[in-house]
């Protein structure tokens, strides 16, 4: 491992958050956030979703306040950056450049190491680094983009236990908050409307029951919801339904996977894991669940910076710098 204390900036512009963090790796392996900004993109609300153009060139407006703002709170000159990492994939490819470009420059210039980082691993990290967790355990990884479950036997070692087959949990939540004109983000908005509404009002049907896999569907959700709102459900009570029929299905789908695997660990992140509802859920069961830090559930700069910090060590080579960005990026190796 590289000598230690090392801090290690990390960017993120997969969709449409810019996020810069900076992460310091200890002398014994131990990692702490030092710094973890972010520019959460207004622009998309009146679109009801994210525009990629639009993301892209809010990114390139943005990144160097960020970075500037991220080393103010972390104490730091960026000559004492020692290693940058920056999302290469999955996300949106004219954001994840802004990011990935701008990393590589940075390290080329600092004349340090540069570590192409993928995005589903930061959040898997953003999570294990709060108790400095040591496979093996089970990794729910559940936002926008993505809902994907992974068994992690060894560190760097992911089997895919199961993922969606259509929608990701959190768009199926923007799209519900949407069809309700909750606002945007779906996820606070539903959430929020939930406390206000009745969870036996609308009568969901459990997706997927009765299946032997570990898989996850939200279209069904996303059917019922509409036919649901044209006969005349109140968005609180629309809310606080679907919200209720997502979390038990997030957690049974997750409880039967680790008795599988015989995993007591579970970490859970990515955006959706911010809801209360489901982080109760969770803490409810019998396993050992282990969550973000704050503000590290969300698109965030620090968790790939954390994810740089287990390459180093872990031994990884840095990557090379004619590294691409890739829409569609398994992270599955085993």
């Amino acid at each position: 491992m590289t000598q230690a204390p090392l801090y290690i900036l990390g960017i993120d512009t997969s969709c449409d958050d810019t996020g810069v963090g900076i992460v310091e790796l200890k002398a014994d392996g131990s990692v702490q956030v030092r710094a973890n900004r972010i520019w959460t993109q207004a622009v998309h609300a009146q679109y009801g979703g994210v525009m990629p153009e639009l993301a892209s060139r809010e990114h390139v407006e943005r990144i160097d306040g960020v970075m500037v703002d991220a080393l103010a709170e972390a104490g730091l000159q960026v000559s004492d950056i020692g290693a940058v990492a920056a999302t290469s994939g999955p996300g949106l490819v004219g954001a994840l450049l802004v990011g990935l470009m701008y990393g590589k420059g940075l390290a080329q210039a600092l004349d340090v190491p540069f570590f192409a980082a993928h995005h589903l691993e930061g959040h898997i990290f953003a999570a294990a680094s709060e108790d400095n967790l040591q496979a093996p355990y089970l990794a729910l990884v559940v936002s926008g983009g993505h809902t994907h479950l992974f068994d992690v036997p060894e560190e760097g070692k992911y089997i895919l236990v199961g993922a969606t087959r259509d929608d990701a949990a959190g768009e199926a939540f923007d799209k519900i908050a949407r069809l309700a004109g909750l606002g945007y983000p779906g996820g606070p908005a539903i959430a929020e409307a939930a406390l206000r509404g009745n969870p036996d009002a609308v009568p969901f049907k459990e997706p997927l029951q009765g299946q032997k896999a570990f898989e996850f569907s939200f279209s069904g959700l996303k059917t019922a919801a509409l036919l649901a709102h044209k006969a005349g459900a109140k968005p609180d009570d629309l809310a606080a339904s679907f919200q209720r029929a997502a979390v038990h299905v997030l957690v049974k789908t997750t409880r039967r996977a680790a008795e599988a695997y015989g995993r007591q660990t579970v970490v859970v992140s990515g955006g959706v894991a911010a809801n209360t509802a489901l982080r109760e859920a969770f803490q409810s069961t019998h396993l050992h669940v282990v969550f973000p830090g704050k503000g590290l559930n969300t698109d965030n700069g620090a968790m790939i910076a954390l994810a740089g910090a287990a390459a180093l060590r872990a031994g990884r080579a840095p990557s090379l710098l004619a590294a691409g960005a890739t829409a569609y990026a398994p992270l599955a190796n085993g």
